[in-house]
């Protein structure tokens, strides 16, 4: 069974990577050994980028998904001949698109903290985000929000990853911020992402990618709350400043 190694999961940063080829998998897809490329999941998109083969040819990664068993990790290539497997090659991520779904990743993670409501919904895009929270009060002000998001953004907290028992999980429910998700089991660990110093600023179960600190978000606004169920309020974050 092909196993891929979850190398974004230790660091985010790792735009290029050398790796192995496993396996094939459909008509376009390879596995490789160890991974820099996000497969989708968790309202994050799978990266794109690009192979490099031995030859200095390179061809196009148009998706990342993971396998049926979520053991391997599979690149879906554009148009080339796939290498073959037990073949070396180098792996580059789209670092803007990648860089931005960090940023807003971990944007969202502010939204949380400012909105500590049940999340019922989210997706990371490039250019806008969203969360659902489980809200009955209409009259949020997205001004006051962007404020308190641009309060965090600009106190530069930490941001970083740890890794805690299902036991431990189990004793502190309160981690877990979705309403209808729970952190993937089976492994014996899950993998906690937690902003500012020991985690007091938010603390919660994510495999997403994220950045080193909250400054690099850089100037984020709820662009629109809106009204998607009695209780159901969907927040719209994007880039730049509130717009006057």
């Amino acid at each position: 069974m092909a196993r891929t190694e979850a190398a974004y999961l230790d660091d985010a940063y790792l735009s290029t990577l050398e790796a192995r080829v496993l396996a094939h998998e459909g008509e376009r897809g390879i596995v490789v050994d160890r991974c820099n490329f996000y497969p989708a999941g968790g309202g994050q998109p799978g990266d794109t980028g690009s192979i490099e083969l031995g030859d200095g040819r390179q061809i196009a990664v148009t998706d990342t998904r993971y396998g049926e068993d979520r053991a391997a990790i599979v690149l879906h290539l554009g148009d080339g001949d796939l290498p073959a497997p037990g073949e070396t090659v180098v792996l580059h991520v789209d670092w803007p698109r990648r860089y931005k779904m960090m940023r807003m990743h971990t944007a969202l993670h502010l939204l949380t903290v400012v909105c500590p409501y049940p999340v019922t919904g989210a997706a990371v895009g490039e250019d806008e985000s969203r969360l659902d929270f489980d809200l009955p009060d209409a009259d949020t002000d997205k001004d006051e929000v962007t404020k308190a998001l641009a309060r965090l953004v600009a106190e530069n907290h930490k941001v970083f990853t740890r890794w805690i028992t299902d036991e431990e999980l189990d004793a502190n429910p309160g981690l877990v911020k979705s309403a209808n998700v729970r952190p993937p089991r089976g492994t014996g660990r899950v993998r906690v992402v937690a902003i500012g110093e020991d985690g007091g600023v938010d603390s919660q179960p994510c495999g997403g990618t994220h950045v080193g600190e909250t400054q690099e978000i850089g100037e984020i606004h709820v662009a629109k709350i809106e009204k998607k169920g009695r209780t159901n309020r969907r927040f719209r974050l994007r880039f730049g400043r509130l717009p006057a």
